[in-house]
């Protein structure tokens, strides 16, 4: 049986209260019967701008562009006005190769450019390292680099920045895991230095396209909850080199004056064992001095020695008596064993 399209059409008017929306035949119907002002001509022209505006393109003085077609790589563009063929066929990425780009590990900055240290979120875990000497620190910083090579960047690795991240943060715990507490508080820029060479090495074997410009150490310190044990270590320390400073003040005060009185004394020996020396030398000189005179004229030579001998004893010797052999009354002329009369008192 036939439909009547219209009496429905009425009825469902009435039923719903509003207008029934068109129906599918009734579209189609106005589509077909759809024409342009101005023909064929209006048309050629609306598809020759789309392909215009799809077929240039402009690159920035501070990027480059990489054109694939279909999706395969095919070349890189310069800076400036150039051209590729329409939408589908092939498309163009642009790459800023000339801006530096930062990561931030273990801080975070705020809308007006504040540096905050994370607490509790996943920057304040990445800061957290181990050091050598099996301490805690607070180990933030920052990663600054370029795109130095586009191709690689786009098409060599699936997720660069996560990648960055990953090499950076075992790069950093590496080198920071080779040092004491104290070398990691004190000595940043070496830090720093020895991690960017390392991490450009990772990069640089992944292909990644990334040129680390430069890595900034930010102000390390230990946890918050071992502050204050740290603190007295760090008092300790203080006092202990302290201690060392005195100690090696007073070896430098002792040990030059020790070895200056050692000095002293080798040349004091020396000096007399020089004395002793010469003067015995003296003797044996004049010893043979007078062997030689003593064996050209032996009578002179013995009275001579006789007399000096006599000349250095007699004084010594006190009173003397000098008796004739051939005397033989000594006794009745003169006691011998009285005390000597003075001459004064004799003559009385």
């Amino acid at each position: 049986m036939s439909w009547d399209w219209e009496k429905l059409k009425e009825q469902q008017e009435r039923r719903t209260g509003g207008p029934v929306p068109p129906q599918m035949d009734e579209l189609m119907q106005k589509f077909k019967n759809f024409r342009l002002p101005g023909g064929p001509l209006v048309l050629i022209l609306v598809v020759a701008i789309i392909l215009g505006t799809s077929m240039f393109y402009t690159v920035a003085v501070d990027e480059v562009g990489v054109v694939q077609r279909f999706g395969k790589y095919v070349r890189t563009t310069q800076p400036g006005l150039n051209f590729k063929l329409p939408a589908g066929i092939e498309t163009v990425t642009k790459v800023k190769v000339r801006r530096v780009y930062a990561e931030e590990f273990g801080l975070t900055t705020d809308d007006q450019g504040r540096v905050r240290f994370g607490a509790g979120d996943d920057s304040a875990s990445v800061s957290i390292m181990l050091t050598g000497d099996l301490n805690v620190a607070l180990v933030p910083w920052i990663v600054q680099y370029r795109i130095n090579d586009p191709y690689n960047y786009l098409f060599k690795v699936q997720d660069v920045r996560r990648l960055l991240q990953d090499m950076s943060e075992a790069s950093m715990r590496l080198v920071v895991g080779d040092r004491s507490i104290n070398e990691v508080i004190s000595k940043r820029e070496e830090i720093a230095v020895e991690a960017r060479e390392l991490l450009q090495a990772e990069l640089d074997e992944a292909e990644s396209g990334i040129n680390i410009v430069t890595i900034e150490m930010k102000r390390t310190n230990v946890p918050g909850p071992v502050q204050p044990s740290f603190n007295e270590v760090n008092q300790a320390g203080q006092e202990k080199e302290r201690m060392i400073y005195e100690a090696r003040e007073d070896y430098n005060k002792a040990i030059p004056a020790a070895r200056g009185e050692a000095e002293r004394m080798i040349r004091g020996a020396e000096g007399y064992a020089l004395e002793v020396v010469n003067q015995a030398k003296g003797e044996t000189v004049r010893f043979k001095a007078v062997y030689q005179e003593y064996a050209k004229a032996k009578d002179v030579t013995r009275r001579r020695i006789y007399l000096d001998t006599l000349e250095t004893l007699l004084p010594k010797l006190g009173h003397k008596y000098i008796l004739d052999a051939d005397q033989k009354n000594v006794l009745p002329l003169l006691n011998l064993g009285a005390k000597p009369v003075p001459l004064e008192e004799v003559t009385k």
